[in-house]
């Protein structure tokens, strides 16, 4: 069980996290992402270069959308093992879009959706940005596949289990996308089940908690 310190040092590392991430990203929307550099973001977070490059290793990382990882592999491990491999990454994928919105949607963007919305236009905009998600993309989809068990972890099982996530992970990627274009005037979670419903049939996500 962790201590009261080793939580303090936790709460402030993310903190700083945050408080870094957000400057980088709003300066890359109003300066551009080539025309900002490191030093140019840790100034405007009051921190040191160093102190950038020890919580986000390259430049692309102030950008990426690290949390999403860490949701989608917890609902995943949390879900039955005897659903189909679609079901159970499809709702962990919706239920972490939920998550990381705010439960939004329409007209009045919440917060967290502003800040998605920003990392996801850098995102398309930028080729270094589009090349480093694809690498993040795959390193989602071994987490989910980690996320699934022992079961998905050798041979056919483990085949399936990639071309299940490799798929899920394709339709959330045109629905991130509409999301953008449409300004976030579009409930993500819900864009995101109807794209897994194009690919793999309504009944995809099921419905009701026992689903």
């Amino acid at each position: 069980m962790p201590d009261h310190h080793s939580t303090l040092r936790a709460q402030r590392r993310l903190e700083t996290q945050r408080t870094i991430q957000a400057h980088a990203v709003r300066l890359f929307t109003e300066r551009g992402y080539d025309a900002t550099t490191v030093t140019d973001v840790a100034e405007a977070a009051g921190v040191s270069p160093m102190t950038v490059y020890r919580h986000f290793p390259t430049k692309e990382d102030l950008v990426l959308l690290e949390q999403h990882s860490r949701l989608v592999a917890e609902r995943i491990a949390a879900s039955p093992a005897a659903q189909p491999l679609v079901r159970r990454i499809g709702r962990a994928l919706v239920d972490s879009a939920a998550t990381m919105t705010g439960g939004g949607g329409g007209k009045n963007l919440t917060a967290n959706e502003r800040f998605l919305l920003a990392q996801l236009r850098l995102m398309i905009s930028t080729p270094a940005l589009r090349a480093k998600h694809l690498d993040s993309q795959y390193a989602l989809q071994q987490a989910i596949v980690d996320a699934l068990g022992s079961d998905a972890a050798q041979g056919e099982t483990a085949f399936r289990a990639r071309a299940a996530a490799g798929a899920c992970l394709g339709a959330m990627h045109t629905a991130l996308v509409r999301w953008a274009e449409d300004e976030g005037r579009t409930d993500l979670p819900d864009l995101i089940a109807k794209a897994l419903a194009a690919a793999f049939g309504d009944d995809v996500i099921g419905t009701g908690p026992e689903a």
